[in-house]
């Protein structure tokens, strides 16, 4: 099966997400991930078809990856 450009997007954004929460303290990773795993259900119903949003929701995942990746934040809630 084929995925689209933003199908790719979203699935490269989800995996960039874990490889970051392994940089994180072992105690914590399960925070993040499941801060992770909840972003992404949040949205799952959503149209395939509403580019602009998705196109929106990937843009503000990845903003939140750039902050969470920091290290001066050790823990998530």
């Amino acid at each position: 099966m084929r995925l689209s450009g933003l199908q790719r997007g979203v699935l490269s954004l989800y995996r960039h997400c874990l490889r970051e929460i392994q940089k994180k303290p072992a105690d914590v990773r399960e925070n993040f991930k499941g801060f992770a795993r909840t972003e992404f259900e949040k949205n799952i119903a959503l149209d395939m078809k509403d580019f602009a949003a998705i196109e929106y929701l990937l843009r503000k995942g990845q903003r939140q990856l750039e902050i969470y990746s920091s290290p001066g934040i050790r823990n998530i809630i």
